[in-house]
């Protein structure tokens, strides 16, 4: 498909692969943070959900939209719909939405808005992708929990979830945003094996040399952690929620989701963090120097 296509959050951990993989296929893209941070390959623009003053010079001249909720809201519809309709109203003709494979149609938060784009748009496509394999190795509060104590504290108990790799969110975001025909579906997506909390800590020892557990918390316990790490409330009781519902066993699934929107099987956990490692240690290895 022709023209612009507007990355919202294209500093995340999606977003920014997703402007990557746009870029590399010859999409011409318009990456929206806050700072207007610049991007390889991409024009750059300042982006606020609280702030409609930057919501034009994002739009202008946009064919597809990319949608990343803003994060920490408990209800971004309320921020998220009033900005839908302005898009539709300037010319874009299809928006990607990333939800929550924890959040069905009409549920909390971002929810609601998955319910709502099937009338605001003729071209959409919501994506539910499970939890991000990236929070064990990025700036999740899972990775520093397990740099720093050497633990990754849930209320899962023993529930398993298919973790999915960010990579593979964003290739099919690729995919749904620039095929001639859009999905209008909302594919759950995960990766190739759903694990435990334990099967991770044992993972991430194997592939680091350094021990890791799962330490395992109550509900309240894990509410009242989160909300002291300056989460609203609200917020924090919803996130302790999804952990509760896969100690539940509401995540134990796997999917085909990204091999068939991308031709290709999704990455598994071992390989994801092995990549990530060598990743981090190239960066630092190549850093800047005097």
């Amino acid at each position: 498909m022709s023209g612009t296509t507007l990355v919202l959050g294209a500093t995340g951990t999606t977003g920014s692969r997703t402007v990557a993989q746009l870029v590399a296929v010859g999409q011409r893209v318009r990456a929206a943070s806050r700072r207007a941070t610049r991007l390889p390959g991409a024009e750059a623009v300042r982006f606020d959900w609280y702030d409609p003053a930057t919501h034009a010079d994002a739009l202008a001249g946009a064919a597809r939209v990319h949608l990343v909720p803003p994060v920490g809201d408990p209800d971004p519809a309320a921020v998220m719909l009033p900005f839908l309709r302005r898009a539709g109203a300037a010319g874009v003709q299809r928006a990607v939405l990333l939800s929550s494979s924890a959040i069905p149609e009409g549920g909390p938060g971002v929810g609601a808005v998955h319910e709502a784009l099937p009338g605001l748009f003729d071209q959409w496509a919501v994506l539910r992708p499970s939890w991000f394999m990236q929070n064990f190795t990025g700036t999740h509060a899972h990775a520093r929990s397990i740099r720093e104590e050497g633990a990754i504290l849930t209320a899962a108990g023993t529930g398993r979830v298919g973790f999915v790799d960010a990579d593979d969110i964003a290739a099919v975001a690729v995919r749904a945003l620039t095929d001639d025909r859009a999905p209008n579906s909302a594919p759950v997506l995960t990766g190739p094996e759903a694990l435990g909390y334990d099967d991770i800590a044992a993972v991430l020892t194997e592939v680091t040399g350094r021990p890791v557990v799962h330490r395992q918390l109550t509900y309240e316990q894990m509410r009242d952690r989160l909300a002291a790490a300056q989460l609203p409330l609200e917020f924090a009781a919803m996130l302790a929620g999804m952990d509760r519902a896969i100690a539940e066993g509401a995540e134990d699934r796997i999917t085909d989701a990204v091999q068939r929107l991308t031709g290709r099987p999704p990455h598994g956990f071992r390989a994801v963090v092995e990549r990530e490692l060598k990743s981090r240690q190239s960066s630092a290895d190549t850093g800047p120097t005097r």
